[in-house]
């Protein structure tokens, strides 16, 4: 399985899950059969690391965020199997430059792996950039939403 996980800028939401996921996924024993990478709708912070208050809430949490921005390009939906999305905004984005309807079905929010808020409608994860959230809790959305992705993993796993 391989994971994309997209925001704006690729340099806060989407770092902090592919790190989250792939501390998850290590720690499951699926690191030899998921792969997990990042990148941003925008161009703006190509080649930067992640932000420092991301890094900074990831890192008390356990997790080390890595990495260079960048940004998705149309051979992300062959490269990938799922293009997890931070808000609807970004799944717009990248709806919008999917090549074909097979591709546009790989994009999802990655909320909806999170039951609760899922149930609620409530699928964005706030940008702390842009002050809509505190990265502390960017982080913990984040964690919860990862945790239900890889519950699925782990059941597609058993069921070969």
């Amino acid at each position: 399985m391989r994971l994309l996980f997209v925001c704006l800028g690729n340099i806060c939401r989407s770092p902090t899950g592919e790190a989250v996921m792939r501390r998850m996924v290590e720690e499951a024993g699926l690191g030899d059969d998921v792969v997990v990478d990042s990148a941003g709708t925008g161009d703006w912070h190509v080649g930067s690391p992640p932000d420092a208050r991301s890094t900074a809430a990831a890192a008390a949490g356990g997790t080390r965020l890595e990495g260079a921005a960048r940004q998705v390009t149309t051979a992300d939906f062959d490269a990938w199997d799922l293009l997890l999305c931070a808000d609807r905004r970004n799944a717009a984005a990248l709806l919008a430059i999917a090549p074909s309807a097979a591709a546009a079905e790989k994009v999802r929010l990655l909320r909806e792996f999170d039951p609760a808020p899922a149930a609620a409608g409530e699928l964005d994860v706030p940008d702390p950039y842009l002050g809509e959230g505190g990265f502390e809790q960017v982080l913990d959305i984040i964690e919860a939403s990862c945790a239900g992705l890889l519950e699925r993993l782990v059941k597609r796993a058993a069921t070969g």
